[in-house]
C-alpha cells in the first residue's frame, strides 16, 4: 500500500509522513541520541501554557505584538474576540475545577484581553 501526506506526495519518496506542524514525523529507527538536545524537549502541555498560548494568540490578533511567522503587526478583531469568547468558554466549562492558580490566571488573561479588545473596538 503506497501512503501519502496531506498534500498527496509520496512518502517513500518524500522522506516520510508530515505532523501537524508540517515536520517529517520521526523514523523509529532514529534514537533519542541522534536528535539535537533543544530537539528531544517539547513543551509541557498543562493548563497554565494553554492559557498563555490562546493570550499571546489574541495579543497577536489584537495587534499589540508581531506575528511572529511575519513579524509584522496585524490586527484582526473578529479572530481576537473568537480566541477571547473561548476563553470565556473555558471559564465557565471548567468553572470549580480549577486550582486558584489555574482560574487566577484564567481570570486575569481574560479581563486584560477584555479591556483592550473594548479599547482597540472604540
Amino acid at each position: 500500500m503506497d501512503l501519502q501526506n496531506r498534500w498527496g506526495e509520496d512518502v517513500k519518496k518524500d522522506g516520510g509522513l508530515l505532523g501537524p506542524d508540517g515536520q517529517p514525523l520521526v523514523n523509529s529507527s532514529e534514537t533519542q541520541e541522534e536528535k539535537p538536545q533543544d530537539a528531544q524537549k517539547e513543551p509541557e502541555l498543562n493548563f497554565f501554557n494553554y492559557i498563555a498560548s490562546l493570550g499571546f494568540q489574541t495579543m497577536i490578533f489584537l495587534g499589540e505584538m508581531p506575528n511572529p511567522v511575519t513579524n509584522q503587526v496585524e490586527k484582526n478583531l473578529k479572530q481576537a474576540k473568537f480566541l477571547i469568547d473561548t476563553l470565556v468558554l473555558l471559564r465557565d466549562k471548567t468553572k470549580g475545577n480549577l486550582s486558584k492558580e489555574e482560574d487566577d490566571l484564567l481570570n486575569g488573561s481574560l479581563y486584560e484581553l477584555q479591556m483592550r479588545y473594548v479599547d482597540l473596538s472604540k
